[in-house]
C-alpha cells in the first residue's frame, strides 16, 4: 500500500489539472499562434508560467485504484500487476485465469 500522503497529493494534482485545463489550453493556443504578434505570444507564455506547477497534466502520476502503487500499472484496468494477480486469483476479474504449465 502506498503512503496516504502520496495518494492524496496525486488526487490534488488531478483536481487542479482538471480545474486549470481550459485556461491552460487557451494560453497554449495563444502562445503557439503564429498570426499573433510576438509580444502577445510572449505574454501568453508568461501567464502560462505563472500558473501553479501542479496544474500541469504531466505531473499527474498513474496509480493503482486499489493499492495506490505507482509502478507496474495497467492503463486499461487502472490497477497494478500485484492487485491484478490478487483479484484474478480470487476470481474477481471475468475471463482471467491463472496460468500453469
Amino acid at each position: 500500500m502506498a503512503k496516504k500522503s502520496s495518494i492524496e497529493k496525486n488526487n490534488r494534482r488531478k483536481r487542479m489539472s482538471a480545474q486549470y485545463a481550459p485556461k491552460r489550453a487557451e494560453l497554449k493556443a495563444m502562445a503557439l499562434d503564429e498570426s499573433l504578434p510576438l509580444e502577445e505570444r510572449f505574454e501568453a507564455r508568461m501567464k502560462l508560467a505563472k500558473l501553479p506547477r501542479n496544474s500541469a497534466p504531466s505531473r499527474v502520476r498513474n496509480r493503482c485504484e486499489i493499492s495506490g502503487r505507482p509502478r507496474a500499472y495497467y492503463r486499461k484496468l487502472r490497477m497494478s500487476r500485484i492487485a491484478l494477480r490478487e483479484y484474478g486469483a480470487n476470481g474477481m476479474i471475468p475471463g482471467l485465469v491463472k496460468s500453469s504449465w
